[in-house]
């Protein structure tokens, strides 16, 4: 990279202070404001969720914490069942949504921070999953992740861009779907790790994924109003969610209408400052500088498409180092 690396490590660092700490600050306030408040004493939705051998319980207050969580999992769900392994408690009081694992309360987030919520909901789910703390985890990308069962490939970009349809597609052509939209890896292997979460497809690819997958014709339909945009969610396909896989190359991803293909290399610094606001990366110092010491090793691409096949051979050609 062209920024020196003690430089890009303050970069982050000073990020962090304005984004992550910021957020603690303000999560701490209200869990102080609020910790008295009481647990509800009945939920409506009690959920059982299983990854591999793992259960978990969560309860819902209503139907509003319900539709916050339930969507992207519920292909995980599995008939009441006496054991499980975790309990995640979901309620909204005063305002502020509140996270209980295990009887530990892990913060309230209020209304405008929903985002926030999900994204600690998550980082609960994947703890518990992998048997990892929050600190040895070295970021969370909002990126798509696909597998050929021997390593990973990242796909990012704007919101729109297609992330998440070429995941389908490709999932469709034999490769495996390891995470989309939270995309986790670690610090000990520095690989990406499997997110159970299903695929979450936009009403505008339905005419393209509707012949390849049927079953989306009847899948519920979820209108999120602030980010404007109607969502329907998809099973992926991965059989293995203990699955952790090496990522060695990045591709910022892009459908155009009519567009020819291209698939060129870009700079690190351009990769890096396409990558870095919309991930979260961990706050230590020596997380940070495995962060850099991974990223430095990356191929990083722009894949603009529109032909889906054309797609497809593209990225087969770098998942075989064919590029």
């Amino acid at each position: 990279m062209a920024v020196p690396l003690d430089r890009t490590i303050d970069f982050i660092i000073d990020l962090e202070k304005k984004f992550y700490t910021h957020k603690s600050n303000k999560e701490s306030e209200i869990i102080n404001d609020y910790r008295d408040i009481e647990k509800p004493k009945s939920y409506e939705f009690i959920k059982y969720y299983k990854v591999n051998n793992v259960v978990f319980k969560v309860s819902y207050l209503s139907e509003k914490e319900l539709s916050l969580v339930h969507p992207k999992f519920a292909h995980l769900m599995i008939s009441d069942t006496t054991k499980f392994d975790y309990e995640f408690d979901v309620f909204i009081n005063n305002n502020f949504i509140f996270l209980i694992v295990d009887k530990q309360l892990i913060g309230a987030w209020s209304r405008n921070d929903i985002h926030y919520f999900q994204g600690k909901f998550s980082m609960q789910f994947i703890q518990k999953i992998h048997q990892k703390e929050e600190n040895e985890w070295m970021g969370v990308f909002h990126a798509s992740a696909v597998s050929d069962e021997k390593k990973s490939i990242l796909f990012l970009g704007d919101s729109g861009n297609g992330k998440s349809t070429s995941l389908a597609l490709l999932q469709a052509s034999g490769f495996t779907c390891l995470a989309d939209d939270f995309v986790p890896m670690d610090v000990e292997k520095r690989e990406v790790y499997s997110f159970p979460a299903s695929i979450s497809i936009k009403k505008n690819s339905l005419e393209t994924l509707l012949p390849i997958y049927p079953e989306l014709e009847t899948t519920a339909e979820y209108n999120f109003t602030r980010l404007n945009k109607i969502v329907r969610y998809l099973k992926p396909n991965n059989t293995n969610y203990f699955n952790h896989l090496p990522c060695n190359d990045l591709v910022f991803i892009k459908y155009e209408k009519d567009a020819d293909l291209t698939c060129e290399k870009i700079s690190k610094v351009t990769a890096f400052q396409q990558l870095i606001p919309d991930s979260w990366i961990s706050p230590k110092k020596e997380n940070a500088e495995i962060f850099l010491d991974w990223f430095s090793t990356l191929n990083c691409y722009q894949l603009t498409y529109s032909n889906n096949e054309e797609m497809i051979a593209a990225v087969s050609k770098i998942f075989n180092n064919d590029l």
